[in-house]
């Protein structure tokens, strides 16, 4: 695939992200987009320069950041699973899809979206998830045994280099 045909219908293509900020936020402001993405750069003291430079450093909020842009503001379908897996500005649109209008979104809307979401993650995990390759969530820690011996493993004190500072 090359580039024309991968950025050719992509509403994102052309759009930097000072623009797709001030576009969004003077549509919906930032308590909604706080709501819906629940990203505290639009909630703890909000501006379009702190928010633009937070999401220029954080990979996985600017891709939600435009997602909300591609699918809530410019109305345009869900993308197919394999399209899903692309960061949003690598992702093509058919040519037939053209965006809409704005959808239009509330607080109250919000506010069951994300019941829905806590239930959906209960349902699935139980509170159970993996970052960065590492499992989290209800398991419990595993405690180190325990000795007699303040520094398991050392045979002596000229072995430890703290030996003279611990008297």
């Amino acid at each position: 695939m090359n580039d024309t045909t991968n950025y050719q219908n992509n509403p994102l293509h052309g759009v930097s992200l000072n623009k797709m900020l001030n576009i969004l936020v003077d549509h919906y402001g930032f308590e909604i987009l706080y709501a819906y993405l629940n990203i505290n750069c639009f909630k703890v003291k909000p501006s379009i320069e702190s928010s633009e430079k937070f999401l220029k450093k954080t990979d996985w909020a600017r891709e939600k950041v435009e997602g909300f842009y591609l699918y809530e503001y410019k109305s345009l379908p869900r993308a197919s699973a394999k399209e899903f897996a692309l960061p949003p500005r690598d992702r093509t649109i058919p040519k037939d899809q053209i965006p809409g209008e704005p959808n239009e979104l509330s607080l109250e809307d919000a506010e069951r979206l994300r019941e829905k979401r806590a239930k959906k993650a209960a349902e699935h995990g139980n509170g159970v998830g993996y970052r960065h390759g590492k499992k989290f969530g209800n398991e419990k820690p595993q405690r180190q045994p325990k000795t007699d011996k303040p520094f398991a493993g050392k045979s002596s004190s000229s072995d430890d280099p703290w030996a003279k500072w611990k008297k």
